[in-house]
């Protein structure tokens, strides 16, 4: 078990150390010495667990779909709130995160690996849909439209935040997008109960955090 949990921490060490790469250099510009240097293993290690940079890259988008901290909600469109704003939050913090959408928008390795774009619109679709047969949506919304264009914009948010002189919090960013869209997605008893601030992700790491604590507590 122990040997077990050590090659799962060196696998996401790597990962973290090859997002973190790829994030400051782009794909082409890394190299596997850049990557073993970051992470702190060694070149074996490196190649038990992926057999080139190609296989780093297709593991480091692979974390790029991620609903972590999301818990559930009264209403899904919540949810769907939840899930974008906790992202904005740990892609400025989250190296491999943000390595994921910068080879998603790198046209040699969008050509090679492909982006993980579809699956974030397969998982708002669904989260719209349930919101929909719910009865908090408006009658001319169809989930799959709604997830193209939330996904796009999202994107276009975050690479537009980044590329200016001083980024804003991208969770600021965010809340504003989600304030300006919702009114058209929603209907008016849900749209009024939604928590669209920005300080959204704080508080729900805070929850998260704190039913870690009283788990761990249950446990021992």
């Amino acid at each position: 078990m122990a040997q077990q949990e050590r090659a799962i921490r060196t696998r996401q060490a790597i990962l973290e150390a090859a997002g973190k790469v790829f994030d400051e250099s782009g794909y082409e510009a890394a190299t596997i010495a850049h990557i073993l240097a970051c992470a702190k293993v060694t070149r074996g290690a490196l190649y038990f667990h992926f057999s080139s940079k190609e296989d780093l890259a297709r593991g480091v988008l692979d974390e790029a779909v991620t609903t972590e901290g999301v818990s559930p909600q009264p209403f899904k469109l919540q949810e769907l709130v939840d899930t974008s704003l906790l992202l904005a939050y740990r892609v400025q913090r989250e190296p491999l995160l943000r390595a994921s959408i910068r080879l998603s928008v790198d046209q040699r390795a969008r050509a090679m690996f492909g982006t993980r774009w579809p699956d974030w619109i397969t998982v708002t679709a669904a989260l719209v849909q349930d919101a929909k047969d719910q009865g908090e949506t408006l009658p001319h919304v169809v989930p799959e439209e709604v997830a193209r264009l939330m996904v796009g914009a999202w994107t276009g948010v975050q690479l537009i935040s980044e590329a200016m002189p001083e980024p804003p919090e991208l969770a600021d960013e965010i809340s504003l997008l989600y304030q300006l869209m919702m009114p058209n997605i929603a209907v008016p008893g849900v749209l009024a109960r939604l928590d669209m601030a920005p300080d959204r992700p704080l508080r729900l790491m805070s929850s998260a955090e704190d039913a870690d604590v009283v788990n761990g507590d249950a446990a021992t």
